[in-house]
């Protein structure tokens, strides 16, 4: 669809947050239609059969609703939930601290994480398919009892049962693999043509071609999936006695599993652009070469004729296991080693400590494990439900998940105290602070504001809480290592009742409740995450809670884990360029506003926009994270440097909204309140404009309640928002004139 309105003008394009907002709600008025875009993705102005048609002095408003490109349906939203942990560890890797000498092995070591991510998600399958099943189940009369629909397998062949329900990992693989290829295809449409955009990085998100590398990352990781679960097929194998076909089979294994990890630390080979396609070769040839050995492994159990070794536990497979845990907690000393030597050591110049990648990758660690824990430990219970005493699930699953599901336990217990001692901590300077705050902005009120004061205090104490997250969620990212450390001890045989009672004087009957508690606790958690995507989809407000989990985690493109839920932002970001590009081309001048999120996605446009459109563009934030959040979490995209070209590029006509209730937004280069002195000079110095928030705590003349607290939530049609869309336009008027074309 081609644009409507009159050129000539200026085009007020609103970019809204987190919370899916409907077109109409963005602008204000009650009928819209779109002129660009589609469904998930697209631009609307006001119906023509709408009356109110314009803003601020005739201003032509035009919003970008992006909202159903992170979630869209419940399947995707749904999928989102399972594809956490592998978001996690995507995430991760835009976490690198901003020094370039890092970047390297950080981007390395997270790579190879996020391989272990696979490993463990194939292990799980196989856990339940080859281990409970396979092994256990169908040599079990009892277990196979009244279960027809496989009972079938239970006198075949060890080798056949165990070629047969391999199928169920190899489909598991599979889908991922479908999964993370058809979004490429869905957002090719969108990319933007080359221009001339910033060398900063914030500037790359959306503009370069990330499928090349998702394509040669997804080709890895599906070989190393079906490697290792040849490794699992072949490790039971070799419990009788190594023949040379298996040893020459695990050889080859072994190399196909080295070369996905060479591959993965060499970022300069798989980082190449969409244009050097040698490596994509390489890569998928090591594809196909695994997914032939794996059916080469699957013949080789058919056709040995060497007798299997029975009972217990699948051979091999808790070692292989355990192994993945200690690669995963070496992988994690590893990196933090890394961070800590090459961070800033200046004060206060290393957000997080400098750990920031540490403690999302070991959060997603964390989660996986206990995702593949719980799978296992249900499935388990599932099977050993109806069976008679001592006819269940022999040993049940191994005991490297029940250390996992301990450690998992232990680790959201112990932040939660932690959590706890630290609201209770800081109180009463949140508190003060927040009083403090008040009597600035509502001085000598009358005796029956009381209520709302106090009201208002406990939303700025609330909201000020944000700046005690830091260090909270470093220490849930270090007991979230130190568990998956723990799980380790499983390779000794200890069961973790024994060593805490041992070492600790804890009943174990304690600890075996603990650890029951702690898989139903996994189980809420997964269930939860269920139903807010669910609610997240089917309500706009309840998204505004759990929807910044999605869109933060997927805004950032997939350079560790292919597997990862698809980047929005690679077609967002393209899409407002094009838009804006146009309607300056056809002689428009653009108020882009950005709320939350939002504000996020217009900085990275305006780093794209070629400098003779940004200079008939002026920028207008609301309630932005920038500064805030995304500087802290995301030091080496969102910092002074690229936040200085954002404003260079459109000249400095850039107006900052934010006000001390918001637990999300903030200011960007200057906190100062009216009457205090700016911390930065030059042009800097005007954008930000702290809004009291409420504007009053006494009931107004004609009104039956006092004025209402905004919060996070922007509101368009607040008379300070009008005005501050009213300078830009000025500020435009006055620097724009006709445009004329550079040499």
């Amino acid at each position: 669809m081609s644009g409507s309105g009159s050129s000539g003008g200026v085009v007020e394009l609103r970019v809204h947050g987190v919370s899916s907002t409907s077109a109409e709600q963005v602008l204000g008025l009650e009928q819209t239609s779109q002129v660009a875009g589609d469904r998930s993705g697209g631009f609307y102005r006001a119906s023509p059969r709408c009356s109110h048609t314009s803003g601020a002095q005739g201003v032509a408003l035009e919003a970008y609703r992006w909202g159903d490109l992170p979630s869209g349906t419940v399947a995707r939203t749904l999928a989102l939930v399972f594809l956490l942990p592998f978001m996690l560890a995507n995430v991760a890797i835009w976490m690198r601290p901003a020094n370039p000498g890092s970047e390297a092995m950080v981007k390395s070591l997270c790579r190879v994480l996020a391989l272990t991510l696979t490993a463990l998600y194939v292990l799980a399958a196989a856990g339940v398919a080859l281990d409970l099943l396979a092994w256990k189940c169908m040599t079990s009369s009892g277990c196979l009892a009244g279960r027809s629909w496989f009972s079938w397998l239970g006198g075949q062949s060890t080798g056949l049962r165990l070629a047969v329900l391999a199928l169920g990992p190899a489909a598991a693989i599979g889908l991922l693999w479908r999964l993370s290829n058809r979004p490429g295809r869905t957002f090719e449409a969108f990319r933007a043509p080359e221009r001339e955009v910033s060398g900063l990085p914030l500037g790359a998100v959306g503009q370069w071609d990330a499928e090349p590398l998702v394509g040669r990352l997804r080709s890895i990781h599906v070989a190393a999936a079906f490697a290792t679960l040849d490794v699992t097929l072949l490790a039971a194998r070799a419990a009788s006695g190594a023949s040379a076909g298996t040893i020459t089979l695990v050889v080859v294994t072994g190399v196909v599993l080295a070369a996905c990890v060479v591959l993965l630390c060499t970022p300069p080979l798989i980082d190449r652009g969409a244009t050097d396609r040698r490596l994509d070769a390489i890569t998928t040839t090591l594809r196909t070469t695994a997914i032939i050995l794996t059916v080469v492994v699957v013949a080789h159990l058919l056709a040995n004729p060497a007798p299997w070794r029975t009972g217990g536990a699948l051979p091999g497979y808790e070692a292989i296991l355990a192994c993945v845990f200690v690669a995963q907690t070496t992988l994690l000393v590893a990196l933090g080693v890394v961070l800590l030597w090459r961070r800033d050591r200046r004060r206060g110049a290393t957000p997080l400590f400098g750990l920031g990648t540490l403690v999302m990758v070991a959060v997603a660690i964390s989660l996986a494990v206990a995702y593949s824990a719980e799978l296992v430990y249900r499935v388990a219970d599932f099977l050993d439900r109806d069976a008679p005493t001592g006819e269940g699930i022999v040993n049940g699953p191994p005991w490297a998940y029940t250390w996992a599901i301990f450690g998992f336990f232990r680790t959201v217990l112990f932040t939660l105290i932690v959590v706890g001692l630290v609201i209770l901590v800081s109180r009463r300077g949140r508190y003060r602070a927040a009083a403090a705050i008040v009597a600035r902005d509502h001085p000598d009120p009358p005796a029956e504001a009381e209520p709302r004061l106090r009201q208002v205090r406990q939303v700025i104490a609330r909201a000020l809480f944000t700046e005690k997250l830091v260090p909270l969620a470093v220490v849930f990212g270090c007991l979230a290592g130190l568990g998956t450390a723990t799980t380790t001890i499983g390779l000794l045989g200890l069961f973790p009742s024994d060593v805490v009672e041992r070492y600790a004087g804890v009943p174990s009957d304690v600890v075996t409740f603990a650890i029951a508690f702690g898989s139903w606790v996994i189980a809420a958690i997964i269930l939860g995450l269920v139903i807010g995507g669910v609610f997240a989809y089917r309500t706009s407000q309840f998204r505004r809670y759990v929807g910044v989990i999605w869109d933060l985690g997927t805004f950032w493109p997939r350079a560790a884990h292919p597997f990862a839920p698809p980047c929005y932002a690679e077609r967002a970001v393209p899409e407002l360029t094009r838009r804006i590009t146009y309607l300056v081309e056809r002689g428009d001048a653009v108020v882009l506003t950005g709320h939350s999120h939002g504000s996020v996605l217009v900085a990275a446009t305006v780093l794209q926009l070629p400098p003779q459109v940004g200079s008939r563009v002026a920028l207008l934030t609301d309630g932005a994270p920038l500064r805030r959040l995304y500087g802290r979490l995301f030091p080496a995209y969102v910092n002074d440097a690229v936040l200085q070209e954002v404003g260079d590029r459109v000249g400095w006509r850039w107006v900052n909204l934010w006000r001390d209730t918001d637990p999300i937004g903030g200011w960007i280069f200057s906190g100062h309140r009216p009457g205090e002195m700016a911390t930065v000079d030059g042009p800097a110095m005007t954008v930000d404009r702290r809004q009291r928030d409420p504007r009053g705590v006494v009931t107004p003349p004609g009104d039956s309640i006092p004025p209402p607290i905004q919060g996070h939530w922007g509101c368009e049609s607040d008379d300070r928002f009008i005005r501050a869309v009213r300078e830009l336009v000025e500020r435009l008027g006055a620097t724009a004139g006709p445009r004329t074309d550079p040499p």
